[in-house]
């Protein structure tokens, strides 16, 4: 008889713990995806802020390649201003990337400006930046992944389908040949 209550009480508690844990669970990958976003905007916003005083610096000597400037800042501007989805601003993203391509390959024109040590400076931020941004995404868009598999698996989709807990967008740039960091040459 006690032998079968207590089969009767763990029967019935087990669901309960399960759903407690698989809850606790969601709510950790969903704090897990706004962490590594921020760690992203983070990287981001440190990015938005060096392309001034790169383009400054350009500017001071490359004066008829104003077009090109104007698209860089046109793309950061617009790269700031994006608050959007991953989706979005990963195509904000792609626009101020292949504007910096093209700021560089201006810069290539330029002997004194490729040996300027102010220059130099910024490109080697630029490209550390450009590597932890990319660390950021891997990291987000691996938390986005497993937060993902837990709103849409069996049964743990139960439990988000109840409390609204809904899948994430990647952080993805579309473009292949834009998927690495900024081309940088210091030759």
């Amino acid at each position: 008889m006690i032998g079968l209550l207590i089969a009767l009480v763990v029967l019935l508690l087990l669901p309960g713990v399960w759903f407690i844990a698989t809850y606790n669970a969601l709510i950790k990958l969903r704090n897990f995806c706004n962490e590594s976003w921020s760690g992203i905007d983070t990287e981001l916003k440190r990015r938005y802020d060096l392309i001034p005083n790169l383009v400054e610096t350009v500017k001071a000597y490359a004066k008829h390649e104003r077009e090109t400037l104007e698209q860089v800042t046109r793309a950061r501007n617009t790269a700031v201003a994006s608050t959007g989805s991953p989706q979005s601003q990963a195509r904000d993203e792609n626009q101020l990337i292949h504007g910096l391509d093209k700021l560089f390959a201006v810069a290539e024109a330029y002997p004194d400006l490729k040996a300027d040590r102010h220059f130099l400076e910024l490109q080697q931020e630029l490209a550390r930046t450009e590597n932890r941004i990319a660390r950021a995404r891997r990291f987000y868009n691996a938390n986005v992944r497993e937060l993902n598999t837990r709103t849409e698996v069996f049964p743990s989709n139960i439990v988000a389908g109840l409390f609204n807990f809904r899948g994430r967008e990647y952080f993805d740039i579309d473009d292949p040949v834009q998927r690495g960091p900024v081309a940088v040459s210091i030759n």
